[in-house]
């Protein structure tokens, strides 16, 4: 068995030789061509599909970072510290992660429409539900069991996607469905900030998904369609063993080295995300002037960014990766590699500003997620396409695992680990509460980590543009042999009955 999980035939002799080979290869990616740049081919069920998808990505992101919005609520009600307040996201990625490749089985092999709808159904009613609860363990709790349900929906929603679509038109489709991220993840910080302002609970800031996750869980069973694995490319490969499925995965370069660099992207991304409100916060009220600024304001402002570059970075991103492959195949990895590059100094700069001025640090965090949002739909669309249809939910979720260990379940935490530490380094002592200089002083420094974290992944993505288009190609030659070899028999069928005539 190659990397691409095809068993050849070599018992007498193989059936396509590299020329017959070659040519499959060319006439499957002409076929393709021809679908790839005309959205008009694109039908109404297709198109509500992914409008569904993204619906309910978009709630997803607003579901994780409405408690970022309302953090120091929440830290002060439970009357918790910077590392347990991180343990709150921690516990919920850890569930993700753990169950994502659960899932990622099961989508390769079994309905994706019904474990797309309990999921959606589970995380939406345990969202609602650990909104009432005052004991700090049993809210954690509840937030980990929202983690698996969402580990059911983003394992599976993306290869939806790559078996509707080829081409440029996946690309742009992927590149809505991520679009939905950033935005999703600024409307959680404004949802949780106006919600929990206008009730004058924070909790209600989580009882808004859940309602919009029933009309997801509707709009799954009744209206979404689920294609056939491979429908897009006319694939005829058939689903391996799972312990195939994880061979040929480690041993795939380019996904391998574009699941490292994500997890970097997931790194800075999970801590940002989860510290960032906290941080200019409390930079902020260091500046002469500005006692009377409040997290919900700063809340509101740092989602409105976070929603404005996602407009700006992902259209970007796909759009710079569209109109470059062609010319230059290695440009997906490329691009999201400078995108890395160049987001770490933009965010360092964005750190450093937060006592000293009001506008700056926003202007440059919006800078740097800007390029870090270049990403989003490329490094899903490389993911897609350089391993084979019947293994692309495995892969998802083995990209989701290996990302979320090592990237955002850790980094929210660790940052709060860190910034704990340095509070006594800097002078506060045990029994003291520490002002809001020390605490600011100790954040900035625990999230200078992010900066390096950024440069670390853009290396990996450059990497990843040495493999990318062998990889792609091994891709097509497996699925362009396993057509030649489905349509042989029917062929030679044909001859026989032509002879007997």
């Amino acid at each position: 068995m190659d990397q691409s999980g095809i068993t050849p035939n070599t018992s007498n002799q193989q059936l396509v030789s590299n020329g017959d080979n070659d040519s499959a290869t060319a006439l499957l990616q002409e076929k393709q061509a021809r679908r790839r740049e005309n959205l008009r081919d694109v039908s109404f069920v297709e198109y509500m599909t992914v409008g569904i998808l993204c619906f309910i990505n978009l709630i997803n992101y607003m579901d994780r970072f409405t408690i970022a919005g309302v953090l120091g609520d929440v830290k002060k009600e439970f009357n918790i510290g910077d590392d347990q307040a991180g343990l709150l996201q921690t516990v919920f990625v850890v569930a993700y992660m753990v169950f994502a490749p659960i899932f990622g089985y099961l989508g390769d092999r079994y309905s994706r429409r019904w474990i797309m709808a309990g999921g959606v159904a589970l995380w939406s009613l345990t969202t609602f539900v650990g909104s009432f609860f005052t004991n700090f363990g049993m809210f954690a709790f509840f937030r980990g069991l929202v983690g698996i349900g969402e580990a059911s929906y983003s394992t599976i929603a993306p290869t939806i996607i790559s078996d509707l679509f080829v081409g440029n038109v996946r690309s742009k489709m992927l590149a809505f469905f991520y679009f939905a991220i950033p935005v999703g993840s600024g409307l959680g910080y404004i949802v949780g900030s106006v919600a929990g302002a206008a009730a004058h609970n924070w909790r209600w800031g989580l009882r808004v998904t859940p309602f919009l996750g029933a009309v997801a869980v509707a709009l799954i069973a009744w209206v979404m369609t689920d294609p056939e694995r491979g429908q897009a490319e006319d694939s005829h490969i058939r689903a391996t063993s799972y312990k195939a499925d994880i061979r040929s995965l480690v041993r795939n370069p380019s996904f391998m080295l574009s699941t490292l660099a994500f997890t970097c992207v997931a790194f800075v991304t999970g801590a940002l995300a989860w510290w960032g409100p906290q941080f200019i916060f409390l930079g902020l009220t260091l500046q002469p002037n500005m006692q009377h600024i409040t997290l919900e304001r700063v809340s509101l402002m740092f989602g409105g960014i976070t929603m404005t570059s996602g407009l700006l970075g992902v259209p970007l991103g796909a759009w710079l990766g569209a109109a470059l492959v062609k010319r230059f195949p290695r440009a997906h990895a490329v691009i999201c590699g400078l995108g890395l590059l160049l987001s770490a100094p933009a965010m360092t700069l964005g750190l450093v500003l937060c006592d000293h001025y009001f506008y700056g640090p926003f202007v440059a965090m919006f800078i740097g997620e800007v390029f870090l949002n270049l990403n989003w739909a490329i490094v899903a669309d490389m993911s897609l396409y350089v391993v084979v249809p019947p293994r692309r939910s495995t892969a998802e979720a083995f990209q989701i695992l290996i990302s979320h260990m090592f990237g955002d379940a850790g980094s929210p935490y660790l940052v709060g680990v860190i910034s704990e530490s340095l509070k006594k380094s800097l002078g506060t002592m045990p029994q003291e509460s520490p002002s809001n200089s020390v605490q600011f002083r100790a954040l900035q420094y625990a999230l200078f980590v992010t900066c390096f974290v950024e440069v670390i992944g853009g290396v990996f993505f450059l990497l990843t543009s040495i493999y990318i288009v062998r990889d792609k190609l091994k891709v097509d030659r497996a699925i362009a042999e396993a057509e030649a070899q489905s349509a042989e028999p029917s062929h030679s069928n044909a001859q026989e009955h032509a002879a007997g005539e």
